[in-house]
Formats: structure tokens, sequence, C-alpha cells
């Protein structure tokens, strides 16, 4: 855990469309291969859960996941790259679970790229086992790809 206080204010509320702007500068800010206005439109457009971070009205990150029966898949959490390295991505992880229990779900599934070793590190401390590989998943630097790793955690009855 970071040396740093996690934020007394820390508060989710659900991602709308009006928040796409705010949510894709950031988005922009923490990946060289972001997701689109239009990925997060769709995920908004198909029902998938969404929730914005604040810390007071500060907007410090966001998660994206969808439900299909008792699973949940994380499709993209972020921490603005300014308050990275505070916990916040662990304590997002968490609400990510709380409400994954609420809605029934059984097991999380998410995608990591396999460079980034901070998050998975992240993920294995929460409980994370990697399961499998995509093999060039993801876009990369110079036309290339990049395997994911696939990691999923099987929440308490």
């Amino acid at each position: 855990m970071s040396a740093n206080p996690v934020p007394a204010q820390l508060h989710l509320r659900p991602m709308t469309e009006a928040d796409l702007e705010a949510v894709v500068a950031i988005e922009q800010l923490a990946y060289a291969h972001a997701w689109t206005r239009r990925n997060f439109a769709d995920s908004l457009a198909a029902g998938y859960p969404a929730q914005l971070l604040f810390d007071g009205p500060e907007l410090l990150g966001y998660n994206v996941a969808m439900q299909v029966a008792d699973e949940i898949h994380l499709l993209n959490i972020t921490v603005a790259p300014a308050h990275q390295g505070q916990g916040l991505g662990r304590w997002m992880l968490q609400e990510l679970m709380t409400r994954s229990l609420a809605l029934g779900a059984r097991w999380v599934w998410l995608e990591v790229r396999a460079s980034n070793t901070q998050a998975r590190r992240v993920y294995e401390r929460f409980g994370f086992a990697q399961v499998g590989e995509r093999k060039d998943y993801y876009p990369a630097a110079h036309g290339q790809r990049e395997h994911a790793i696939i990691m999923s955690l099987r929440l308490p009855a």
C-alpha cells in the first residue's frame, strides 16, 4: 500500500454521456493507445456499468465493466496520471468487487497488457490470478501488437 493516504472525500457516481469529454481527456493522458470517445459512448449505450471516481469535485479516474451471467468483465480502469500511486486503483477495484457481489457475480475477469507490470502486481495483490493469454490483443507502437494477460478472481460466496 502506498504511503499516501486515500483522500477522505472519495466517491463514485455513474458515468453519463455528458462526462465523456473529461473521461477521454484523462484516457488520452494515461495511454498511448487510448479508448476513443466512441468506445466509451458504445459502452454506455450497451448499458455497461461505468463509474467515475471523484475527490470532492475533482475527477480522478473511472472504470467500465460488463456483466454476463454471474461474471463481471472489467473493460477499463484508469486513474488520472497525476493521481496514480495513491491507492486509488485499489479503492476502485474494491468498490467494483462490492458492486459485483451485490449484482450476484461470482467471478471478475480482465485483460491487462503483458508489459504493464505495475497493474499486474496490483491485480495479483488483490487476489487475481493469471489464467491465460490473448496473443496480439492490444495495439502497440509502430504497428506492432502486444499480448494480453487474462486474469480472474473468484468472489467470496
